[in-house]
């Protein structure tokens, strides 16, 4: 959404940056009578941390179902609020989003499960350990049973990417940018026709071809390349 960034307080006078604080109450005195002083501009993020220290500090106490669910939901209010258009500047698909998402599918799966496995929960908990610091488990590591909610987190990350490229591209046209994001948006699709259920490695693959996407639209010329060739090794591991 275009959002004016700068905002002045009608009652005390005070400005600030909406990019900044996410609301158009005054800071200072609390005030809801602001107005907007600068150009519309697009902007989709807003101010959120990962937190997930209140989840890890119930490890001894709740049970591996209790602690994905709130790992899950704690990943769900985050995710929520993020978005990667900054005061009109594409950002980077960054890896505490990517491990929140993760973490939240992963968590979503394990608290459905009456019993999981030892390796899908040693997998949970190194994921848990790291998340918020944009730290996870190699894609090696995923084991067989989160085979499904790690495809799935995948596709569901670059698909909240994708839908702020696309927005950007409509404003700032690229066609070289718009036809190599098509090529990530039929992956993509694929991936979520088969339910997550794909190689992991080209789950990430995927991950790695949106991130160097939105590097190549910022001006890392070099970042196209790379992006086809992780596409390119999804095509092969599909052959």
């Amino acid at each position: 959404m275009k959002v004016r960034g700068e905002r002045e307080c009608q009652d005390c006078g005070t400005r600030w940056r909406y990019y900044e604080t996410g609301s158009i109450a005054c800071p200072d005195c609390g005030s809801v009578h602001s107005v907007g002083i600068d150009e519309h501009t697009e902007h989709t993020d807003a101010p959120a941390t990962l937190d997930l220290t209140p989840v890890r500090s119930r490890l001894d106490a709740d049970s591996t179902r209790e602690i994905a669910d709130a790992a899950a939901e704690r990943c769900r209010e985050y995710t929520r609020k993020r978005g990667f258009i900054d005061a009109g500047e594409l950002r980077s698909l960054d890896p505490t989003f990517v491990a929140a998402v993760e973490l939240q599918h992963v968590g979503a799966h394990l608290s459905r499960e009456l019993r999981s496995s030892d390796p899908a929960e040693r997998y949970f908990y190194e994921l848990l350990g790291g998340a918020d610091d944009g730290d996870r488990p190699a894609v090696e590591e995923v084991p067989s049973a989160l085979r499904v909610p790690y495809g799935l987190a995948m596709a569901a990350a670059v698909d909240s990417y994708q839908r702020d490229v696309r927005t950007y591209l409509d404003a700032d046209p690229e066609p070289t940018a718009r036809q190599l994001s098509g090529r990530i948006r039929d992956h993509r699709k694929r991936v979520e026709a088969l339910d997550g259920d794909v190689n992991p490695a080209d789950a990430n693959r995927l991950v790695h071809a949106a991130r160097d996407l939105g590097s190549y639209i910022t001006g890392d010329e070099s970042a196209f390349v790379r992006a086809e060739n992780w596409l390119a090794g999804i095509e092969d591991d599909s052959v």
